[in-house]
């Protein structure tokens, strides 16, 4: 069985190389690359998110985020900004090798799992609101999406496979961030792009923006707290106005907490840019009014940001 997984694995991940370098490379096609996955376009997903152009989850699916870091890129770089994907770029973004990792499987990993209920009165008697699967925390961990990582692991007992497994997830390496002069918001184009000091652009970032009109503010603003995995004090108001339960709640941090993993505070009251624990949702206007980024691009910017650092949001 072991072997046959691995051949299917082949079969869907093509020509990618491994980190470890044990998969030969081939010069990138694209071939049919808006048709559906592709594995060109997972790589250069891989190589624009190390360099913190984000199209949210590396899935290895074509879509207007892709295309935007991508335009992105070619612009910092002086290139046509064409939007279209070609050996050339990925030669230039620093080739297609080493865009896959194989992980195995631990008791570790196990231990990382939790419940998360559904009442916020149950949520708050835990100590954390852990991952609920493994196959949510390996998404996590490779940055792209749940349904991802079965596609590039077929065979294999989702959503928890057992220790032992070996998955192959893409190999987002940590590169550290510039750190921030100042970050734009658009409200239109849902999305946070951070500049340096000297006013150049060094990250972009996909996000949601609030479901009311009325409830997305715009104008100049600033970082007041920031806050690694923080807890979320819920209050009933906000989700069940007039509702029987008038008491707020302090739920605990953790990758499922409704703030995900890092809270950036504005000096606007009650908004704030967070984390989330669903990032395949990241790009509607569902939120309450914050502005939500998946997990890992939160912990992003919370690195690259101090209190002042100066927020412009506009449409």
């Amino acid at each position: 069985m072991r072997s046959l997984v691995r051949l299917v694995l082949l079969a869907v991940c093509g020509a990618l190389a491994f980190s470890n370098g044990n998969a030969q490379s081939v010069a990138p096609r694209f071939a049919g690359y808006r048709a559906g996955f592709n594995r060109d376009t997972l790589a250069l997903q891989v190589l624009l998110d190390r360099q913190h152009l984000s199209c949210n989850c590396v899935d290895g699916v074509w879509g207007a985020r892709t295309e935007i870091a991508l335009v992105t890129w070619q612009t910092l770089n002086g290139m046509v900004p064409s939007g279209i994907p070609d050996a050339a770029v990925l030669t230039a973004l620093g080739g297609d090798t080493n865009v896959l990792m194989r992980y195995t499987i631990t008791t570790n990993d196990w231990g990382a799992l939790g419940p998360v209920p559904q009442a916020w009165e149950e949520r708050a008697q835990l100590k954390t609101l852990a991952y609920e699967t493994l196959q949510e925390l390996l998404a996590e961990k490779g940055h792209t999406s749940q349904r991802a990582v079965e596609r590039l692991n077929p065979g294999l007992a989702w959503p928890n496979p057992p220790v032992g497994s070996e998955v192959v997830l893409p190999d987002c390496a940590y590169v550290k961030p510039a750190k921030a002069g100042s970050i734009r918001i658009s409200l239109s184009r849902t999305e946070v792009t951070v500049f340096n000091p000297e006013g150049q652009l060094v990250a972009l970032f996909p996000c949601s923006i609030a479901r009311e009109k009325s409830k997305r503010p715009d104008g100049e603003v600033s970082v007041r707290t920031v806050a690694p995995n923080p807890n979320y004090t819920y209050d009933p108001q906000l989700f069940a106005p007039g509702g029987s339960n008038k008491t707020k709640l302090v739920i605990p941090p953790g990758p499922n907490n409704p703030v995900g993993l890092a809270w950036i505070g504005l000096s606007l009251q009650g908004y704030g840019v967070h984390g989330t624990p669903i990032p395949e949702h990241i790009g509607r206007a569902e939120s309450k009014g914050c502005f939500r980024l998946a997990n890992w691009n939160a912990v992003k910017l919370l690195a690259m940001v101090e209190y002042g650092t100066p927020v412009m949001i506009e449409e």
